[in-house]
Formats: structure tokens, sequence, C-alpha cells
């Protein structure tokens, strides 16, 4: 569960179990760039999840995943749908086949799932 709290200066303050995150917008919008914006917020979501996700599966079987970089960026939001591209770099030394599974792990990584399913938001007013 995520908990956040605003107190209407264009900034978030996002409690994350033990760990602390702030989100504000660009000065552009009249943030003054304090944090991550909410979209970057949810790109990095799906770039976190793209790596452990990987990292955990390659571990599991005992591949030398060097590393890896992901870049996920927002290409088209509207209300036809969202359209996001995410770009996997491997560090060298898998094969090819490696590369293939690993990406199909990375196809079935939670965040990659919950957002290319259907959503539904339920809000409550409280107090």
């Amino acid at each position: 569960m995520i908990q956040g709290s605003g107190k209407g200066q264009l900034h978030a303050d996002i409690q994350a179990g033990s760990h602390s995150i702030v989100s504000g917008l660009s000065e552009a919008l009249g943030g003054k760039d304090e944090g991550p914006d909410p979209h970057a917020l949810l790109e990095a979501s799906l770039a976190a999840c793209t790596i452990l996700t990987v990292q955990l599966y390659a571990n599991r079987k005992a591949w030398d995943l060097k590393g890896l970089d992901v870049t996920i960026r927002i290409d088209a939001e509207g209300k036809e749908g969202t359209r996001m591209t995410r770009e996997i770099r491997f560090a060298p030394g898998l094969d090819a086949e490696q590369i293939e599974r690993l990406t199909e792990i990375a196809n079935k990584c939670p965040i990659h799932r919950l957002l290319s399913g259907s959503v539904t938001i339920d809000t409550k007013i409280l107090g």
C-alpha cells in the first residue's frame, strides 16, 4: 500500500513502507521540479519491475546476466489507449536463446501485465 499527501504546493510526499518518494511538477507547469512527475514514476515502475523480474529469472537459471538497461517512454495517451515503448539492452555474454527467453520473461513482469490489462479504479472519499 502506498500513502501520499500534498499540501497544495504542487508537491507530493509518498510513503511506500519505510521508503519516502517525492513527486513534483516541472517549473514549466508551475512546480519546483522537486522530484519525478507521476508519468515518470509510472515509467520507473515498469523499468524497475522489468529489471527485477529478468534478474530473478536469470538467477534461478544460474545464467551469467552481467546486467541490463531498460528505457521506458510513454509515446501517446488518450481515449483510444496508451502506447509505451520499452527498450531492453542486455550486457554481452548471453546467447540468442537466452535473450529470447529473457524477453519473454520481461513481458510477464507484474507491472507489464497490470498496464496491459483492463484496470478499474474505485475511488472512496473518506472524512
